[in-house]
């Protein structure tokens, strides 16, 4: 990542070879009644830990492997999106959220890729605790929720037909993780012709380094990426 000490450093972040010396992107115009903040999949089964006494020696590995992870969602990426909706809600710009959840208890209505075997692998029908999005960022009662087997919010669900209906043209994205839904997401907005903002500390990978990965994969083509305070600056 290549950061400039200047006042807008997101426009030399996260560059990929294809755009190491392209021209540094204009500004945002970011308008009142086109805007909407995504928060994708921050759901329950994904911040539940077990208690590590209770592990064998292949499971506390694993437990090991994900702490930074948990850190990076409890220290930075939780309070990043708690500001970011205070901020969409007070200014009254639209709040949508997408999770993963099954409309059947067996799960048979799921993509193939949650039935395969794997970490992808997800049984989390849609009454279930575990597909609730966290408490700490819960939905208000008027505020859209889609659910869905796939990793692209728009591909599994009525999400774009419901953005158009709104008015939205423009989407800020954040939640987890970088590299599956969010990226997934990010692609179909863009393929849409959705202008799209990802915000890199209101997201997270399995680890740092698939995190940035991905956010100098998809930066300047599908959308562009920048700071939660960076973002604050353009909001109308």
């Amino acid at each position: 990542m290549d950061v400039r000490t200047d006042s807008k450093p997101w426009k030399r972040w996260y560059r990929s070879l294809y755009y190491q010396n392209a021209p540094e992107p204009d500004d945002p115009k970011l308008e009142r009644g086109k805007l909407a903040l995504l928060v994708i999949d921050v759901q329950n089964v994904y911040l539940t830990r077990p208690q590590p006494s209770t592990l064998d020696a292949t499971a506390r590995a694993s437990y090991e492997s994900w702490t930074p992870f948990h850190a990076r969602m409890h220290g930075t990426v939780l309070p990043t999106i708690q500001s970011l909706l205070a901020r969409f809600r007070g200014d009254g710009h639209e709040v949508l959220y997408a999770r993963i959840a099954c409309q059947t208890q067996d799960g048979r209505d799921r993509s193939l890729s949650q039935k395969l075997p794997g970490w992808n692998n997800l049984l989390l029908p849609r009454d279930s605790p575990q597909s609730q999005i966290v408490a700490a960022l819960a939905p208000r009662p008027d505020e859209i929720v889609v659910t869905k087997t796939t990793d692209s919010a728009l591909t599994g669900t009525n999400l774009r037909l419901m953005l158009t209906n709104l008015g939205v043209s423009q989407v800020v994205c954040c939640g987890i993780f970088t590299d599956q839904c969010v990226s997934s997401t990010v692609r179909s907005l863009a393929d849409e012709s959705f202008s799209v903002i990802v915000v890199e500390d209101g997201c997270a990978a399995a680890s740092q380094t698939l995190h940035e990965h991905e956010l100098t994969i998809i930066n300047m083509i599908y959308c562009q990426v920048m700071s939660s305070q960076e973002l604050l600056g353009y909001l109308p």
